[in-house]
């Protein structure tokens, strides 16, 4: 048989164009570059999520040693992710071209005689849009019983706590979290507090200045039992140990006057146990646990066949599921969006999204967006939110247009710690990361949440310093957990270049409160240690004001296009580019390394401009540089 061979490459403008995601009704063009043996026919298989199949023929094909043939793609007119293939037929024989990367669907191809894994092609409605006014900004997430407390006085709100049988304990600002049950528990409970509160936000928006920051992203705030508030009591309360009303109307005109937007944590999956709509205990009177007649009690489902009498989330009796798409209960929620923005929120992260009916959060969208056009809505979605199925296989509708604005990017998170505690290289890091740019739609890329870690993860410090993995260690090892000198000095080098990727990205960079202060911690509880004040890490502190002027320095680094690449398996680059092209190059090894850039070796929406087509990039070692391509490293 004569020799052949077949590229395609789902995130090179050469292959593809445009790149990544398509509006409904828009097209794009492949093509497929064949070597050797006469190719015979070929043709491009497209198939829909739902299985419907149809071929394109090659509108042209170049001829010579190497044939080019192009195929013109047009997208359906309903959102979808289209997937294909390319098929050769010699004769009898076929071969087929599909993705080389069975995970990812995404990147360099392979050329096979078996049926091969799809690329694909997220479509979305082309109406789609995203508040401007959020995207590029760099957010801070807050858990506000850590973050500073005003001092003032609080013994009213802790005893209204006590009074409804909560057992409420005030720990010195230095003391360690409590992570083991108490005398007379057989469970752990998190109803420890440090007296962070509201007024202590407003004091620090000086702080958050500093850093840049324009949008606030704060962890629940609604009354509950427990410190962490996902266990809401009460959703139209504001937990008393936070503050008034009045204090989150001021904290938001603050933030306001600052020009930092606010986004409020909204739990609509399930409420508390001891809430003023399940009211286990009777602590509220009227709730639907201990009245059949309870307005609520639609909202929830009771019966013997569950071990606590009623579905609870995860299994957790203090945490009754909700019926979301109830109509009583879709009404309360459009309330609860309703005067929280009224009273200066600017948009809502909903806690386990995936775990939300598609139905109920466009039903969320739309109320929000009729109540603020410019409000966004962010989802917890921990994997790709393009490719997202439910426990029935369906494939969630995140990003179609009509659900959510954009997501936290745990898969950014994952990669980048990945690619720095030597899990992946740099190929590997280059291929995931071009995967999301270009499986999400561009507004969808730029109103996301990028983290690299949050309070529901391990620190990004400790995981740069070598700790073990999430969980593997029993409460008492992980409190006690602390990396050596050396392995702690490498953590923060690590984390001085996570962030600056992390600030390189189209997303809006997300820190978590105290990553920029040095603050470690292995699982929840330790993750959500107090904010060091008078102890912060001050070269930390530095770093994180250094990049986020870049932010300012660089337009491009918020509004630019964005391509990768991989120049040496210990080197990624992130070019951002507009008017000039701004690289972003980290070196994860032990040495200076020097990087030889060219524009065709990236991926992504476009290739950088670099003057004479090549520049040289000189990166220390655990370390990072920022430049252009006219001044070079």
């Amino acid at each position: 048989m004569l020799w052949l061979n077949a590229y395609h490459d789902s995130c090179g403008l050469a292959w593809r164009e445009p790149f990544g995601a398509l509006p409904c009704g828009a097209e794009a063009t492949l093509r497929l570059e064949v070597w050797g043996r006469d190719a015979g026919r070929v043709h491009a298989l497209l198939r829909t999520w739902h299985g419907e199949e149809h071929y394109v023929h090659a509108v042209s094909a170049e001829e010579g040693e190497k044939r080019v043939f192009t195929f013109r793609v047009k997208a359906p007119d309903a959102p979808c992710v289209l997937w294909y293939h390319f098929r050769l037929h010699l004769g009898d024989d076929f071969f087929y071209v599909g993705a080389a990367d069975a995970a990812l669907r995404s990147g360099r191809s392979e050329l096979t005689r078996e049926l091969p894994h799809d690329f694909r092609i997220t479509v979305y409605d082309a109406a789609f849009t995203v508040p401007d006014a959020f995207c590029g900004r760099v957010a801070y997430q807050i858990f506000p019983d850590r973050f500073f407390a005003s001092g003032r006085d609080t013994g009213p709100a802790i005893e209204h706590h006590r009074s409804l049988g909560r057992r409420v304990t005030v720990k010195d600002w230095s003391e360690e979290v409590d992570y083991l049950p108490r005398c007379g528990e057989r469970y752990y409970s998190p109803q420890d507090y440090y007296l962070g509160d509201l007024r202590g936000i407003a004091e620090k928006i000086p702080y958050l200045k500093s850093l840049n920051v324009g949008v606030v992203y704060l962890n629940p705030i609604f009354e509950s039992a427990y410190n962490h508030r996902y266990s809401i009591s009460d959703y139209m309360r504001v937990d008393p140990i936070l503050g008034s009303e009045d204090d989150f109307r001021r904290l938001a005109e603050k933030l306001h006057e600052a020009d930092i937007k606010l986004i409020l944590d909204g739990v609509f999956s399930h409420t508390s146990d001891d809430s003023v709509y399940f009211d286990r205990f009777g602590h509220y009177g009227g709730g639907a646990y201990l009245d059949p007649a309870s307005p609520y009690r639609e909202w929830y489902d009771f019966s013997p066949g569950y071990r606590h009498g009623y579905r609870c989330w995860w299994g957790f009796e203090t945490l009754p599921e909700v019926n979301e798409l109830t109509p009583s209960y879709m009404e309360f929620v459009s309330s609860v969006l309703e005067k929280w923005v009224r009273l200066g929120a600017d948009g809502w992260r909903l806690d386990v999204a995936d775990e939300l009916p598609d139905e109920f959060i466009k039903f969320l969208r739309r109320r929000l967006k009729a109540i603020d056009p410019e409000a966004i809505l962010i989802g917890e979605v921990w994997e790709d939110a393009a490719l997202k199925r439910d426990g029935a296989g369906r494939r969630r509708e995140y990003v179609n247009g009509a659900e959510l604005d954009g997501v936290m990017d745990y898969p950014f998170s994952e990669a980048v710690l990945g690619f720095l505690t030597g899990r992946l290289d740099s190929f590997a890091l280059c291929a995931q990361l071009a995967a999301q740019l270009e499986g999400y739609p561009r507004a969808f890329m730029r109103a996301q949440l990028g983290l690299l870690d949050s309070h529901d993860t391990q620190r990004a410090l400790s995981v740069l310093s070598g700790c073990p993995e999430k969980d593997t260690l029993r409460r008492e090892a992980q409190a006690m957990w602390r990396p050596s000198i050396e392995a702690a000095a490498l953590g923060k080098k690590r984390l001085m270049q996570a962030s600056a990727l992390q600030f390189a990205m189209p997303f809006m960079p997300c820190i978590y409160y105290g990553d920029e202060a040095g603050l470690d911690g292995l699982s929840d509880p330790f993750c959500r240690r107090p904010y060091p004040w008078g102890r912060e890490n001050s070269e930390l502190v530095a770093h994180y004001r250094r990049i986020a002027a870049y932010r300012r320095e660089y337009p491009e680094l918020i509004c630019g296009l964005t391509a990768f690449a991989a120049p040496h398996p210990d080197v990624f680059v992130i070019a951002r580019i507009g008017e000039r092209t701004v690289f972003t190059a980290v070196n994860r090894s032990d040495k200076s390394a020097s990087a030889e850039l060219r524009g065709s070796g990236f991926v992504g929406e476009a290739q950088p401009r670099i003057n004479g087509g090549l520049c040289t990039a000189q990166v220390p070692a655990h370390g990072f540089a920022v430049f252009t391509a006219d001044s070079g490293a």
